[in-house]
């Protein structure tokens, strides 16, 4: 999906079961071009742990921010939220309770940005990925002490 709106919050729920392979990874992304961009998802490592994380890319530089978790979580739900140039990304287990993954900033996004889901399994292998209660709310990440609220901005 494209958009140029600054504030906003996009949720979606994820179920991989099928997933088996080394990479395999469903989940949220914003994407500007191959240059900028971010992402996040649970990625299969193995039959004892998956990777919980993050990627964010600005100007070809990335990082990678993860934690473990059970190899047995099949399903998860994304919040992704937009304020401007910066971003939120929590995760939920049950689509209520969210909790921050991460915060960042891309520094191109500026106007209009493409966001949405995705899925891939980068090695020789292939998966199911289900997308479910995608949702574009009013941002549901409120600005922290010290920062203009968004109808001031």
């Amino acid at each position: 999906m494209y958009t140029e709106e600054k504030f906003f919050s996009f949720v979606v729920k994820t179920e991989f079961s099928e997933s088996h392979h080394r990479f395999d990874q469903c989940g949220v992304v914003v994407y500007l071009d191959s240059e900028n961009w971010l992402k996040g998802s649970v990625e299969y490592e193995n039959e004892d742990f998956q990777r919980l994380g993050s990627v964010v890319t600005n100007h070809g530089y990335s990082d990678w921010a993860t934690t473990e978790i059970s190899a047995d979580v099949k399903s998860m739900w994304y919040r992704l939220s937009r304020r401007e140039d910066d971003f939120c990304i929590e995760c939920s287990e049950d689509g209520k309770a969210f909790h921050q993954m991460r915060i960042c900033h891309l520094n191109e996004a500026k106007g209009k940005i493409c966001f949405g889901i995705y899925a891939c399994s980068p090695e020789d292998s292939s998966f199911r990925a289900v997308f479910t209660n995608m949702e574009v709310t009013d941002c549901k990440w409120m600005p922290h002490d010290g920062q203009a609220p968004d109808e001031d901005i």
